[in-house]
């Protein structure tokens, strides 16, 4: 499990083809130290599993499955990307619950440059429509973030100058895909509710 509060912008180092799959370097000085084969690192949201590490990189292995529902096919080597270990039970939940768990990518539509901050406006597909709504939580490329309106089919969230910069959000321009993780507790009470209406109509 993840909060979506990004540790490192690290960079892709390397992609490496595989049948059905891809390897990426990945370069992570803040989060490759005490790494081990195993171990998960969110990589602009994703969870991945580490393969192997390097000084200051490590390798993960994508099948196409991720590769063809996220926005991780678009990575080449120079990259720019978010980086997040595991969070440890003993941490502060700084963000909100994040699995990993890509659930669709959307795509950036406009930036609106403010004095203070930035509001930037994501395509959203209809399937998640139900799920993101004002004030609610949704993860951006990883990066935990409070919706600030919704729409038929696209929503809006605001950057504070730190996220601008310790993100890729600071990078990102309309027509860039990125990868969106909408609330779980959503999709668990939806499937509760529904089941209930069920069982109450039969």
């Amino acid at each position: 499990m993840f909060t979506g509060i990004v540790e490192e912008l690290g960079e892709i180092a390397a992609v490496e083809p595989l049948p059905g799959a891809a390897r990426l370097t990945v370069r992570g000085p803040a989060v490759t130290p005490g790494a081990r084969h195993g171990d998960s690192i969110a990589v602009n949201g994703v969870c991945l599993t580490v393969v192997t590490t390097g000084h200051d990189s490590f390798t993960t292995d994508v099948m196409k499955e991720t590769l063809d529902r996220s926005a991780l096919g678009s990575l080449v080597p120079g990259s720019r990307v978010n980086l997040e270990r595991a969070v440890r039970a003993d941490q502060r939940l700084g963000g909100h619950i994040v699995q990993g768990h890509v659930d669709g990518t959307g795509t950036v539509l406009a930036r609106e440059p403010a004095e203070h901050w930035e509001l930037v406006r994501i395509s959203l597909p209809a399937a998640l429509d139900r799920y993101v709504v004002e004030k609610g939580s949704i993860a951006v490329d990883g990066v935990s973030l409070t919706v600030v309106s919704a729409g038929a089919g696209e929503f809006a969230v605001s950057l504070i100058p730190t996220t601008l910069a310790l993100t890729t959000l600071g990078l990102r321009r309309p027509g860039d895909p990125v990868n969106l993780e909408v609330d779980v507790i959503a999709k668990y009470v939806e499937k509760l509710v529904t089941g209930h209406v069920r069982e109450v109509a039969s």
